[in-house]
């Protein structure tokens, strides 16, 4: 036995060396795509600007790069203002989206787990309904606010259900989750049917479809925060989430209160998606489809999974959006439709990959 130890040992260290190398790969690579996308993304639009063109503009603004008369000013004025607070808002709401599915998948057992599983994207478009129809200024920010305050609204009852008689268990929790969301999805279309305002009913359901337009950069430093302290806080518990996937017995067996860790999760993915449909919109597809490619590139592991479903969310996000401004221009398609439109076709791919696989 001691004799073939040190062969074992050399065997796992050089499975971990490969599996790390395959994360830095991933890593590097999917991060240099995004730049990438940002970059090229920034200056599409029914006003191309040439990438070399906006990236001298970006530094110009952050690093001090001198003007030259290569740009104008009202090409600066839309790379600088509209463009770029698009694409990051873009990036910062698909990585959320898709951090949020990939645990909502291993929160409740089931891959077929997103976002709108909770109610909360429901509760927050019920909030902005009622603020697009019932006259509150949207340049308040009461927008923004609103939808939000319907997501906790929606995390509290779901809370609420979760518990009701008994420990917060995977069933209760997306039974919960279903029955919010249908409930606020009928205040919603009763709130649209018993307005008068024609105007306000057609952009409540634009907004139900997400999209970026009204994005500023009070809008992107909202969102980074809330979105970069939720990453952060789910990255650390990876490893919690790793023995939660294994099964509750499994979890208690190892020291872990599954029914304590799903809320402080809960609340943390609640919180994140709130704060993105707040500012973007309801946007479907992302925290299904993603989490299934992610794995598909570098496992199951939570530590591995989510750093990589973020940057596969971002550049999906941010694609799709490219495809709303320049498909229909000058008029915007709802960023809902696309990532509807791509994400139903490879949910099918993953289907029919997963029924062919021998396990």
């Amino acid at each position: 036995m001691s004799a073939t130890l040190p062969v074992e040992e050399s065997v796992d260290d050089l499975d971990y060396a490969r599996e790390r190398a395959r994360l830095l790969m991933w890593l590097s690579g999917l991060g240099a795509g995004l730049a990438l996308v940002l970059l090229v993304a920034t200056g599409l639009g029914p006003v191309s600007v040439p990438p070399l063109t906006v990236a001298r503009i970006i530094g110009h603004h952050t690093i001090g790069m001198p003007a030259t008369a290569e740009w104008t000013a009202a090409q600066d004025s839309i790379v600088w203002l509209i463009r770029v607070p698009r694409v990051l808002l873009g990036a910062l709401a698909g990585a959320a989206l898709a951090v949020a599915g990939a645990v909502l998948q291993t929160l409740v057992r089931n891959v077929l787990a997103d976002p709108h599983i909770l109610g909360v994207t429901s509760g927050a478009s019920t909030g902005a309904a009622v603020s697009l129809l019932f006259g509150v200024s949207i340049a308040s920010g009461a927008l923004a606010a609103s939808a939000f305050a319907g997501a906790v609204v929606a995390t509290a009852l779901l809370f609420a259900i979760a518990r009701l008689n008994g420990q917060m268990t995977s069933l209760r929790l997306l039974l919960g989750g279903v029955t919010i969301g249908y409930l606020f999805s009928a205040a919603t279309s009763f709130l649209i049917f018993a307005s008068d305002d024609q105007e306000g009913a057609r952009t409540v359901l634009f907004w139900l479809l997400g999209s970026l337009g009204s994005a500023a950069w009070s809008s992107v430093v909202t969102t980074t925060a809330v979105t970069a302290a939720a990453i952060t806080a789910l990255v650390l518990l990876a490893t919690r989430l790793d023995m939660l996937a294994a099964g509750d017995d499994t979890a208690r067996a190892l020291g872990l209160s599954p029914a304590r860790l799903r809320m402080i999760v809960l609340g943390i993915v609640a919180l994140a998606v709130g704060g993105v449909v707040a500012m973007a919109g309801a946007i479907g597809f992302v925290g299904l489809i993603v989490p299934h490619v992610a794995r598909l590139c570098v496992g199951a592991r939570h530590r591995r999974l989510l750093p990589i479903s973020a940057l596969l969310g971002a550049l999906f996000l941010v694609l799709a959006d490219v495809v709303a401004r320049l498909a229909f221009a000058p008029r915007e398609l709802p960023l809902g439709i696309v990532t509807a439109v791509a994400g139903a076709p490879l949910l099918l791919m993953l289907v029919r990959r997963s029924q062919q696989s021998p396990h």
